[in-house]
């Protein structure tokens, strides 16, 4: 497979982790360990990078409250520079709770690193531009926060 086909595929597989629940497997074959996140545009925690164990705990906490998930992820734009990549891409995660759904659109901007294992996410960093019911969120993730936290 091709680099940039490689790097969407991946794209696809860490909107699988939450939507299919696959918080075993899947979290290995997609991030790197570690793993630095900045979703302060959603949840309004500073960045961090975090060990591979501690944000698949962090996501199965925080996505099992949801009854079910949908990330759809297009318009990737890719830049690749040896064994690292950025991938810019078009976001609308929706999220349903019994209370109503909570919808976020924005843009993924991530950076890849190619490992032995093949291209793994390094940096995640979603910037949210528009949101309803952001209220729900907060209702649903009760997740265990490393040092720094993140829901």
């Amino acid at each position: 497979m091709d680099d940039r086909a490689a790097l969407i595929e991946l794209m696809s597989r860490y909107a699988d982790i939450a939507d299919l629940k696959e918080f075993i497997d899947l979290p290995g074959r997609v991030l790197a360990d570690p793993v630095a996140l900045d979703f302060e545009s959603v949840a309004g925690i500073p960045p961090m990078t975090v060990p591979l164990a501690d944000y698949t705990g962090i996501l199965r906490a925080s996505f099992s409250a949801f009854e079910a998930t949908h990330h759809a992820i297009t318009g990737h734009v890719i830049e690749i520079d040896g064994d690292r990549a950025t991938i810019h891409a078009h976001v609308r995660a929706e999220h349903w709770l019994p209370a109503g759904r909570w919808l976020v659109a924005g843009f993924y901007d991530n950076e890849a690193i190619r490992t032995a294992g093949g291209w793994r996410l390094s940096r995640v960093r979603l910037t949210a531009t528009y949101q309803e019911n952001p209220h729900l969120s907060r209702a649903a993730v009760q997740a265990p926060q490393p040092a720094g936290g993140m829901p």
